[in-house]
């Protein structure tokens, strides 16, 4: 086995407004837009490509361009109840042993409630996720939030049937809509897991800032190569009560409604994505 990371454990545990899951069964749209990410909207999802525009040219003419599709998307989603957006959340007493999180059933860690494995780098920093974690060594309990958020089945059949009616550019509109939507949406519920916890106020400013990860911890979703085990979101589910919100885990191990996604939020001030 790798040797294990240089992280310190140092920092102090964050204390939970509440253990357990929590529902937020109507989350408003408005609410979620200014976390979507525009950037990768409208130039990967959309593709608006620069095409020869410096930064400032691009952002002008997208003002003018594209800033009013994305603003007509939001007013008939509103309007017609499209994106439906929800989430679960909640805070978990945890510890960690080698590659492992173990997740407790009581604050006190008495009880072992599940536990993920994680991959650990064999090169660089040989990083780990559980590194981030108190030790069963150290003899404290940390906590480790997970959420789940979705925006409905509704979304993705709104987009099927404009594909099956061959309105194939408004088609495109709403698929890339769903999706940035979604990470918009956990973008969201991080944020409140990080004023809840304490530490909001660590946030950059500028919400494009934040988009860009400046904030304290950092949020892994699981088929990445941190946390590879798609299988893993089914204890998740359990955990946070999956069935409030109608998500559920398919055969091959992807979340249903498609345009939904889980993660694993780590407190710890040097967790920064990384690779394995």
């Amino acid at each position: 086995m790798p040797e294990r990371s240089a992280i310190v454990n140092d920092n102090p545990v964050p204390q939970p407004p509440f253990w357990g899951s929590k529902c937020i069964e109507q989350i408003p749209l408005r609410a979620v837009v200014p976390y979507i990410n525009k950037t990768a909207l409208y130039k990967f999802q959309w593709g608006f490509k620069p095409k020869g525009k410096t930064p400032a040219e691009y952002k002008e003419w997208a003002r003018h361009e594209v800033d009013p599709i994305f603003n007509r998307l939001v007013a008939q989603s509103e309007a017609e109840n499209i994106l439906r957006p929800q989430a679960v959340y909640g805070f978990f007493p945890c510890q960690s042993a080698g590659n492992d999180l173990i997740v407790y059933a009581d604050p006190e860690g008495k009880q072992e409630r599940c536990r993920f494995s994680f991959p650990r780098q064999t090169t660089e920093r040989k990083l780990c996720i559980a590194d981030f974690f108190r030790s069963v060594e150290s003899h404290e309990i940390d906590v480790v939030p997970f959420q789940l958020v979705t925006v409905g089945q509704h979304t993705s059949d709104h987009a099927r049937d404009l594909f099956q009616r061959d309105v194939y550019q408004e088609y495109l509109f709403w698929h890339g809509m769903n999706a940035e939507g979604t990470e918009g949406l956990a973008e969201f519920i991080h944020k409140r897991i990080r004023v809840e916890l304490g530490f909001g106020s660590e946030d950059a400013r500028d919400l494009h800032d934040l988009i860009k990860q400046h904030y304290r911890g950092s949020r892994y979703s699981f088929g990445y190569a941190a946390c590879p085990n798609l299988h893993d979101q089914d204890k998740i589910l359990d955990l946070l009560g999956a069935e409030r919100i109608h998500v559920s885990l398919g055969d091959e191990d992807q979340l249903w409604p498609e345009e939904s996604t889980s993660a694993i939020i780590v407190h710890h001030p040097d967790a920064k994505y990384f690779g394995v």
